[in-house]
């Protein structure tokens, strides 16, 4: 992974993103259903690109929300949607092209008051709310935003009725209609002009950040919190969050300090990532640098990316925590804080820490071990059979105090504020609770590598087999394991794992951006763990030399 010179700097002026040409792109720029990287495309969650490149543009978004009706219809969900956006430049528009298509299709909609910006958990919360004792008429969502990605992209998902991300069957459902749409000049889509549709009673206004804040003592001991005096500083990265932290400070006498309330559609604010491209991931050095440099000033410090999906967590004694360090604290937290049943699992991706692994088994509990993407999460928080599920990405969710489902999709904001609850209760932060797990099982070395790589050499890679491994040992101990379908539900990892009893390495493509990914992990030190990825990048370059 070569690191650009401007990781971890503000972007001199000319490269931020020009957003009077990107809106102009929106409109502009027709996608054809004809050109792969034009079409519409359902990753891991939902459908993103950038109007610069043809690939979210305003064709892609009234294609998609037809797709959405049409999908409703047959599906027979005739209850509210619930319809939020994030703060990237594209999303405003976006909303308003779906705004005109739902309300053509005689849907009743649930936008935020005062036009306000909702993160993808007050969502998955709003539409399980309203669910609840309900077995007819009932509601689903749609939130627009491309997460963590650049300023450019723009994004697209769809939750269904169980509030968490669709899964596969009903995202390719969408995808092929909204293909067949765009293949068809549009001539399926029933539309209204925007000023029609806005107007219309079908448009009703929803108080996301009242009902959110107002459920938290759900999820959060805030008392513990507020009474303990925890001093919490928050950077929202420029995302939709911001008001819902004025919101919890204030209702719930929290010391809580809002470090950045900048919303700025070029993001121009934010310190570049690895490559040099701004991204509001809360999980990299390079973004979060603004914040390590004020963590001395509170007891705890914490971000989320734009549609506060994901968190990240720092401490004046461990600076930022990696993700798979945080999730471990969490669960070794929650399962002994929280009165759940014993069979109540913990939930993780394959490329999540083993340190997760070893703690869900002194506390005996099931693991579930799935591939990457929360909606593999989502039956079983929505059942309560899963107490916990958390992705190596910083995504997480888990269930409410009682047992009870409080989101089905990643709530970023939960994560943030149980850190500030099991430093309160227990008086050591999230740095000194891993470290003390460090002490019982072991030190881990992890480390992930991302790098470009094009639809074709992503394809090749999301098609490797165990039969491509030829070697029987990995970094000089036997192979234990090769993995490309899930222990947890045997479905398909879209990529490999190969495992030893020293460490393992996961290869992928990304399901958002035009980039692989490799994961490794060590039980030994750092020197192995650089022989694992060393042997992981042999493996991927001669999958993708091929194309």
């Amino acid at each position: 992974m070569t690191v650009s010179p401007l990781a971890g700097h503000a972007l001199p002026k000319e490269n931020l993103v020009d957003v009077t040409h990107l809106l102009d792109a929106y409109y502009q720029q027709v996608p054809s259903a004809e050109v792969n990287e034009q079409r519409v495309s359902f990753g891991t969650s939902g459908h993103r690109g950038s109007s610069f490149k043809t690939s979210f543009n305003e064709n892609h978004v009234l294609a998609i929300t037809q797709a959405i009706c049409d999908y409703r219809a047959q599906a027979n969900i005739n209850g509210p949607i619930f319809v939020g956006r994030d703060t990237h430049a594209l999303s405003g528009p976006a909303q308003q092209s779906a705004i005109e298509v739902l309300v053509a299709n005689g849907v009743t909609l649930m936008i935020a008051a005062r036009d306000d910006f909702t993160p993808t958990p007050a969502i998955s919360h709003a539409i399980l709310s309203y669910n609840q004792g309900r077995s007819s008429a009932l509601a689903d969502g749609i939130v627009i935003t491309p997460s963590h990605n650049p300023p450019d992209n723009g994004g697209f998902k769809y939750n269904p009725p169980n509030g968490g991300p669709a899964d596969s069957d009903i995202t390719n459902w969408i995808q092929n209609r909204a293909n067949q749409l765009l293949s068809d000049p549009l001539r399926g889509i029933k539309r209204l002009a925007y000023n029609q549709a806005r107007t219309s009673s079908l448009v009703c206004e929803h108080d996301y950040v009242q009902q959110y804040v107002q459920h938290l003592p759900r999820i959060i001991d805030l008392a513990a919190i507020a009474s303990s005096g925890v001093r919490l500083g928050v950077d929202p990265l420029g995302g939709a969050g911001l008001n819902f932290w004025y919101a919890i400070a204030e209702q719930h006498r929290l010391d809580l300090t809002v470090v950045n309330p900048i919303i700025d559609p070029q993001f121009a604010f934010m310190s570049a990532d690895w490559d040099g491209k701004i991204r509001m991931d809360p999980s990299s050095a390079y973004t979060m640098r603004p914040l390590l440099k004020l963590a001395s000033q509170f007891d705890l410090a914490c971000a989320c990316d734009a549609d506060h999906d994901r968190h990240g967590i720092v401490t004046a004694s461990h600076g930022l925590l990696p993700p798979n360090h945080y999730l471990a604290v969490m669960v070794d937290y929650l399962f002994q804080s929280r009165p759940w049943r014993a069979d109540v699992a913990v939930g993780k991706t394959l490329v999540s820490s083993a340190m997760i692994d070893k703690v869900a088994q002194r506390l005996g509990r099931p693991l579930l071990e799935v591939p990457v993407g929360f909606k593999w999460f989502a039956p079983g928080l929505f059942e309560g059979t899963l107490g916990f599920g958390g992705e190596e990405s910083a995504g997480a969710s888990f269930l409410c105090r009682d047992g009870s489902v409080w989101s089905t999709d990643k709530d970023g904001l939960i994560p943030c504020l149980l850190a500030a609850e099991m430093t309160g209760v227990s008086g050591q932060n999230p740095g000194e609770r891993y470290q003390r797990l460090c002490d019982e099982f072991g030190a881990r070395f992890e480390t992930r590598i991302d790098a470009p790589a094009n639809s074709q050499q992503k394809k090749a890679l999301a098609a490797l087999t165990p039969a491509k491994i030829t070697s029987n040992t990995l970094a000089g101990a036997p192979i234990t394991q090769v993995l490309s379908h899930a222990p947890g539900n045997q479905a398909a990892i879209g990529g490999i794992k190969v495992e030893c009893a020293q460490g393992w390495f996961a290869a992928r493509p990304s399901g958002t951006e035009d980039i692989y990914k490799i994961y490794a992990e060590s039980f030994v030190d750092g020197d192995h763990l650089q022989r694992l990825v060393a042997e992981a990048q042999t493996l991927v370059n001669s999958a993708i030399a091929e194309v």
